[in-house]
């Protein structure tokens, strides 16, 4: 198997890698370890403040907003955190100062990152009756590496009233996709097969040159783009052309002109791969990641059935 980073990728999160030498079921693989065993941290306890207090201009809040806890919690799971896989925290099982403690005792430096949040609604002489909490109003009391990152601190988490406060502790810890989603670091994982454009008669491509469509980089669609040879293998174009003969295809009524004036060979063995992550981890940290885990996966296979053989 070969793997390339396909050209002007990773874009943000984002990311296209060709991925050749190799068949549908090992890129399944791939995508599904990506989904189920690559490691993330994710928000899995949180700890409400309950009551009436009063604040220090005297006035007096109470410990209520527009959502339930349980809501509100299940949104703080979502919220990407930062997670580091070249230091990374040990999972709770396996933390060597935690895995023998009662689960509600578990957690430490080694295995936990903790957040706080405090918040309060408009002052009673403000004109404003509500105010938003944002994601970027929780405070990291562990390493700053976990501060929540500037693209995600506009997630709006609930609403304050007039006499409202929030604050909680928020727990996170390392987990994994196949528990629960807030643990799997990716989105929009597919694949398809890789394919190359050939311009087979250049005057009936007109139909579909003369709509004036670019590709996601600018670059006009025309004849040009296929070179001398009338082949397109660049990646990105290949995939625009696939979207662009849908102007041109059945029941757009230029299909008959258009005569399959271009096709899309398929090149055997090679698949193009795209996904994005939320933002937790780099895409190119995830892939990598992905093929560690099932690189791993193989290694205690072999042993087992070496055991088991001996």
């Amino acid at each position: 198997m070969k793997t390339e980073i396909v050209d002007g990728w990773p874009q943000g999160n984002e990311i296209r890698i060709l991925i050749s030498e190799t068949n549908a079921s090992q890129v399944n693989a791939i995508r599904r370890a990506l989904i189920a065993d690559v490691p993330k941290l994710a928000i899995t306890r949180v700890d409400f403040s309950q009551g009436v207090t009063q604040d220090n201009k005297g006035e007096v809040v109470e410990s209520v907003n527009v959502l339930p806890d349980e809501v509100l919690a299940h949104r703080l799971a979502m919220i990407p955190i930062p997670t580091n896989l070249e230091e990374p925290l040990y999972e709770p099982s396996q933390c060597i100062n935690c895995k023998d403690v009662i689960e509600r005792d578990k957690g430490c430096p080694l295995c936990q990152v903790l957040y706080t949040l405090s918040a309060r609604g408009p002052s009673a002489d403000s004109e404003e009756e509500f105010k938003t909490v944002y994601a970027g109003d929780i405070t990291t009391i562990s390493d700053p590496y976990y501060d929540i990152r500037d693209e995600h601190k506009s997630i709006p988490l609930t609403v304050l009233s007039k006499g409202q406060f929030l604050e909680f502790y928020a727990f996170a810890v390392v987990g994994r996709g196949r528990d629960h989603a807030k643990w799997s670091p990716v989105a929009a994982v597919g694949f398809q097969p890789h394919r190359m454009a050939v311009l087979n008669k250049p005057k009936k491509a007109s139909v579909l040159f003369e709509l004036g469509l670019t590709t996601s980089d600018g670059t006009p669609i025309n004849a040009k783009l296929f070179g001398k040879d009338k082949k397109l293998t660049n990646v990105n174009h290949v995939m625009d052309i696939e979207q662009a003969l849908h102007q041109v295809g059945e029941g757009t009524g230029r299909d008959t002109a258009f005569d399959d004036a271009i096709t899309l060979e398929t090149i055997d063995d090679s698949f193009v791969f795209s996904y994005e992550t939320d933002g937790s981890l780099d895409p190119v940290v995830a892939f990598n990641a992905a093929l560690g885990e099932l690189k791993n996966r193989f290694d205690n296979l072999g042993e087992d059935l070496m055991s088991a053989l001996a």
